[in-house]
């Protein structure tokens, strides 16, 4: 990632943390104000691709898609205590660790 594109990135947060809407202007501004050296076309780009996209929610949710699957198979209230059984056993299952074994290449071979 160039240099440009941190600092826009750094400069949209910053807006976003602010509540103002991120366009091209407002990028350009605290780019300026902060001595960065950017090509001109970055915060065109970066307003563009922000202009529909809420920075707060997507920073709060990322990665908030992958634990939602173990929610989905939670047994219904009403199932038989059964269950509760065989999940004291599976939880005595260990997995193993991989080992740390020698390839037979190194970083100073």
């Amino acid at each position: 990632m160039s240099v440009s594109e941190l600092a826009c990135t750094y400069a949209a947060l910053i807006l976003a943390d602010d509540d103002v809407t991120v366009t091209a202007e407002k990028l350009t501004t605290i780019l300026k104000a902060a001595g960065v050296e950017f090509e001109p076309y970055w915060p065109g780009l970066f307003a563009k691709a922000l202009e529909a996209c809420d920075l707060k929610a997507l920073i709060t949710n990322v990665g908030s898609g992958v634990g939602a699957a173990p929610a989905a198979a939670a047994a219904p209230a009403d199932a038989p205590a059964e269950g509760g059984a065989a999940e004291k056993k599976e939880e005595k299952v260990e997995e193993e660790e991989e080992e740390d074994d020698d390839m037979g290449f190194g970083l100073f071979d």
